[in-house]
């Protein structure tokens, strides 16, 4: 196959005319359209506005699609135990399929090729076969919760450990190693300090195998692990083995010197997820910092409930603006920042080497995007074009590993009615599960 358009390879490299050649599941060539079309003349032709790599979700939460709209106005902790955490614990298997085929649909059809997914304690199955079925690429986990968790969530230790390890044998790197593993604590304040420990100790028995977890999102939750340990929350995550370049941390919003050098110095991944911190009133990451460090910061979504939208091209934009108002300065992360952030930042985050640029011999990771609308009128610069004023709903062609998961706008591996009627079925009635969650809201 070959696609043409305007061929935006990386963040320095902006090819017009041209064109990416695709075999099976790599790139075998990018280059200007008129030379490539000579050389393979019995590929299919392709023809897009634009074309670029897949976008990277660096933290991203598929099962919460389910509650989009309903916890608006909330601060972090209240959020999570009045409302996520007791939607999570009413959901049955059937209904937590449906949540992540809805997440992962929204994904595919707004250009997120990879996602770093944080699921839930149950059923995680489900939402393993819906990525593999639906051609995803993802670092996937289920949670880990053994204190402060209501019923439905809270598990012993060794049953959450085990039940990880059985996971990562059936299913890290299945699907053409499109799936791999991501042990998944969900936080310092639900995870006891043997919780933590192990998930260490299961993702040094694995190549390849990441840690995914959230940390200092919030100040009520640093205070929360201060009172529990006796240290701040960067610290005490790497008191108990949970930084390195296999680490994934979301969020760490609020961190002082000495954890950002842990961050840097440990090679630990941060990511960045701006409209979520705003939403929740959080607070600003201190990206440009944490970049000027040589941290690698990649680019999340988080999730419905805290959004309302998966849309990396929403996180792209609002990721500049943030910083920008923030340090009062115009020319913090510029278009050119912000786009690594959201392709090959986000790659190496989740572990997966040749993913977040076109070159040739890299993964065929390719979206398409429209630019025949007013909003890319006139367009004089395509790259401020994609991060500031593109949305989602722009992106018309969804590769993966070569394989066609959109094309036209439409959804081709699966049913983009079925999956919405499914979810809008679903009835989440969580009073008696707020009840419970409550009680163990710290």
């Amino acid at each position: 196959m070959i696609l043409s358009g305007t061929v935006v390879a990386d963040s320095s490299t902006v090819i017009r005319d041209g064109s990416v050649v695709v075999s099976d599941s790599r790139i075998e060539a990018v280059g200007k359209r008129e030379e490539l079309l000579d050389l393979y003349p019995d590929h299919r032709r392709e023809e897009y506005d634009v074309l670029m790599p897949g976008l990277v979700g660096g933290h991203v939460h598929s099962v919460q699609s389910l509650g989009r709209g309903i916890a608006d106005d909330t601060e972090l902790l209240d959020w999570l135990f009045d409302y996520v955490l007791p939607m999570e614990a009413s959901l049955t298997a059937d209904e937590m399929e449906s949540a992540a085929k809805l997440g992962y649909l929204e994904l595919i059809e707004t250009g997120t090729t990879t996602a770093i997914d944080h699921l839930s304690v149950a059923h995680a199955d489900r939402a393993f076969e819906a990525a593999g079925e639906m051609g995803l690429r993802g670092a996937i986990g289920k949670v880990l919760m053994d204190r402060r968790s209501p019923d439905g969530l809270l598990e012993d230790t060794d049953r959450a450990l085990n039940e990880t390890e059985r996971l990562i044998r059936r299913y890290h790197r299945s699907y053409d190693d499109r799936i791999r593993y991501a042990v998944t604590p969900r936080f310092a304040v639900s995870c006891t300090e043997d919780c933590l420990r192990g998930a260490r100790e299961i993702a040094d028995a694995y190549d390849d195998v990441r840690i995914h977890t959230h940390a200092s999102e919030n100040r009520s939750e640093i205070e929360t692990v201060e009172e529990d340990t006796g240290m701040r929350n960067i610290r005490w995550l790497d008191e108990v083995g949970l930084t390195g370049d296999d680490v994934v941390l979301a969020h760490c919003v609020w961190t002082d010197e000495s954890e950002r050098e842990i961050l840097a110095e440990t090679g630990t991944h941060v990511t960045h997820c701006p409209s979520s911190n705003m939403k929740l009133a959080s607070g600003v990451a201190p990206i440009s910092d944490y970049l000027d460090r040589g941290i690698n910061v990649a680019l999340g979504s988080d999730g419905p409930p805290c959004n309302n939208t998966l849309d990396p091209f929403t996180e792209m934009r609002q990721a500049s603006l943030l910083q920008k108002v923030e340090h009062l300065d115009p020319t913090a992360t510029p278009a050119e920042t912000i786009f690594d952030m959201a392709t090959i930042n986000g790659a190496k985050a989740a572990g997966f080497d040749r993913v977040g640029r076109l070159r040739e011999g890299w993964r065929a990771d390719i979206i398409g995007i429209r630019t025949d609308i007013t909003r890319a009128t006139p367009l004089h610069d395509i790259l401020s074009h994609l991060v500031f004023a593109a949305h989602g709903d722009d992106v018309v062609f969804t590769m993966v590993d070569g394989n066609v998961l959109m094309e036209d706008g439409e959804v081709m591996t699966a049913d983009p009615d079925e999956v919405r009627r499914r979810a809008n079925e679903i009835d989440l009635d969580l009073e008696e599960a707020r009840k419970v969650a409550r009680k163990v809201k710290p």
